[in-house]
């Protein structure tokens, strides 16, 4: 039997419905294979929806809905780091065995700007597989791109637990001091 192919609007309404009823994120090509598209349609499907502002994140692990902004954690904080890419599993590992996330990295490039990437590892499966999709993809660390120094917006329930993982990366000489 042949997959139905959802054309336009109703395959972005699709889109939408699949991303509320899961709560995991989903790939753009999980999405394509079940939507019978490419995944540079869902890429553009998203981009459409992201300009009709509705709040979807494109993670790491793939594309997720954030229906309102208290979904994220009470407390954040943003950490200035350094480490060569090497170090990067360990530096993770310290922040999220603390029971705080790491939702995005940026780097300052002296011709781009800024640059952001959502990561959101809450924990070490999350961190391996962030870590596996760059190496099984030859991908580079944004840090590569200013020679490992870059910023961390962390989340946590608590205050104390952000400041305890930035006590825990500063011993391991991780933070960057400004």
């Amino acid at each position: 039997m042949e997959k139905r192919k959802y054309l336009g609007e109703e395959r972005r309404i699709k889109i939408l419905s699949i991303l509320q009823e899961r709560n995991s994120p989903q790939t753009g090509s999980a999405l394509a294979e079940e939507l019978n598209v490419s995944r540079q349609v869902i890429v553009q499907d998203i981009s459409l929806l992201k300009a009709k502002n509705i709040g979807i994140m494109s993670t790491s692990q793939g594309y997720v809905l954030s229906t309102v902004e208290s979904d994220s954690l009470p407390f954040s904080r943003i950490i200035k780091c350094y480490h060569p890419p090497e170090r990067t599993e360990e530096e993770l590992f310290i922040i999220v065995d603390h029971g705080v996330t790491v939702k995005d990295v940026k780097v300052h490039h002296p011709v781009y700007g800024d640059l952001t990437s959502s990561i959101m590892v809450s924990n070490r499966k999350e961190v391996k597989e962030f870590l596996r999709k760059i190496k099984e993809t030859n991908a580079s660390f944004l840090s590569e791109l200013t020679e490992g120094v870059h910023l961390h917006t962390l989340e946590a329930k608590s205050e104390e637990d952000i400041d305890d993982v930035v006590k825990a990366l500063d011993e391991a000489g991780f933070l960057l001091k400004t």
